[in-house]
């Protein structure tokens, strides 16, 4: 059971950090946060995601570009132009790190305010860091694992950042239900997002991207802006007023 719940605090805790961190904070700026709150929250984004850490950079920029480019061509995952889910992956991972190692030139509107600490991210992200996270993982599955099962959890916890992405990019575009008809595939996956923590109502993002909620409806609870909305009261962080249209 110990292993169990180990996997799920590393689940929602690097989900947590991926959606409220490298999403709605790197990629959209729902919300501010001063300096040294940023390297906290770099430091614990690197914990959580562990072996499959996720730059704030590399993430921001390449989110920016499928807000840009949903499902054409130009679109950094898409299930429009992959033959597979796999193929997308390693579509999205070469593109990732090509930006996040600066390889390619990047249209300027991708790469303003978006946070880099590179430094710490030529760590974190570094085979060495990586390495160690897993030996970390193996070491506790070695000692807490009371049921053969159990071990089938273990690769699971070395990929679990893509896991959390291929879900939205690849089943976000597929499957679900859409509340607003848009020129793209984004779909909403659960009334209830319990296991995506609102990530899921990727529909409803699409429509509005600079929305720290992701739900709309009222039974479209989002978890991680219940978060954020306690966070802000605490004076952690400061969202943004919702721009009005006119």
């Amino acid at each position: 059971m110990a292993v169990v719940i180990f996997v799920l605090v590393l689940w929602y805790g690097g989900l947590f950090f991926q959606s409220f961190f490298l999403h709605r904070y790197a990629a959209h700026q729902v919300f501010t946060m001063s300096k040294v709150m940023e390297r906290i929250t770099f430091v614990l984004t690197w914990i959580f995601q562990g072996s499959s850490y996720l730059s704030a950079y590399g993430y921001g920029v390449m989110h920016r570009m499928h807000h840009a480019y949903t499902d054409t061509e130009k679109d950094p995952h898409s299930p429009k132009y992959d033959a597979n889910l796999f193929a997308m992956m390693w579509k999205t991972k070469t593109i990732y790190q090509d930006i996040n190692q600066e390889k390619v030139d990047v249209d300027s509107r991708f790469t303003k305010n978006v946070p880099q600490w590179k430094s710490f991210d030529s760590f974190a992200s570094s085979r060495f860091s990586r390495l160690l996270w897993i030996s970390l993982y193996i070491f506790i599955f070695a000692f807490f694992t009371t049921a053969w099962w159990q071990w089938l959890l273990l690769p699971l916890t070395f990929l679990m950042a893509p896991v959390h992405g291929v879900i939205i990019n690849w089943f976000g575009h597929i499957y679900g239900y859409v509340n607003f008809k848009m020129k793209n595939t984004s779909k909403n996956l659960f009334r209830f997002d319990f296991l995506m923590m609102g990530e899921g109502y990727h529909n409803n993002h699409h429509k509005h991207a600079s929305r720290a909620n992701f739900g709309v409806k009222w039974y479209e609870i989002d978890i991680t802006y219940l978060i954020i909305r306690v966070l802000d009261v605490f004076g952690v962080i400061q969202l943004k007023p919702i721009p009005v249209k006119k």
